[in-house]
């Protein structure tokens, strides 16, 4: 007896951990892509799935006093990065709020990318991933990359010593390889913001 298309794509998404995504090319090695289609949104529809943008499905995660919980901004952009293997950075605003700079969660998300640009849209949000250098991907450090990307989008010359300061708090906490690393790739204005941070770490 042959399985439906849309049971072998259930299958597959109850095999997986709730939280998961799925993309529409996750299921080419089931059948054609309008069949496989067809049976994703009889899914959403049921409720097994849903869909968190254009060809991008989530099994979501249910909490008793919650409900259903979507996946974040993170999550999602992790899932194209890791689907397409490539390397992302987060910039501007996103950065800003990462590093606790800012409280607001920004509408129009930016990741800089080696893959393909393009724009995914997530109900009012917005992630758009932009083609850059490898040089602006190379930095290794988790909390150092994003505080040079803090800083580029404050800008030169606009830094409060507030922001300063917390900047380089976080920084203590970063692997000093990764720090000595990264801050060689920043422009020489960040540099000079951060060798302080620098001067600080342990002699190894």
């Amino acid at each position: 007896m042959t399985i439906s298309i849309e049971l072998q794509v259930l299958n597959k998404i109850k095999k997986a951990r709730r939280g998961s995504l799925f993309f529409s090319d996750s299921f080419t090695s089931l059948g054609n892509a309008k069949a496989v289609g067809k049976a994703l949104e009889r899914l959403a529809q049921s409720g097994e799935l849903y869909r968190v943008a254009t060809g991008i499905y989530v099994h979501p995660v249910k909490d008793d006093i919650l409900g259903v919980v979507m996946p974040g901004i993170e999550d999602i952009a992790k899932a194209i990065a890791k689907r397409d293997k490539a390397r992302i950075l987060p910039t501007g605003s996103y950065a800003l709020y990462k590093l606790g700079l800012s409280t607001q969660v920004p509408l129009n998300v930016l990741y800089y990318t080696d893959a393909s640009a393009r724009k995914i849209k997530l109900g009012k949000q917005t992630i758009t991933f932009k083609k850059t250098s490898a040089k602006n991907l190379a930095a290794i450090g988790a909390l150092s990359k994003l505080a040079i990307q803090a800083l580029r989008a404050i800008g030169k010359d606009r830094v409060s010593d507030q922001e300063l300061e917390k900047i380089r708090e976080l920084l203590k906490k970063e692997k000093p390889y990764h720090l000595q690393h990264d801050i060689k790739l920043a422009p020489e204005w960040i540099r000079k913001l951060l060798r302080p941070v620098i001067s600080e770490l342990p002699n190894e």
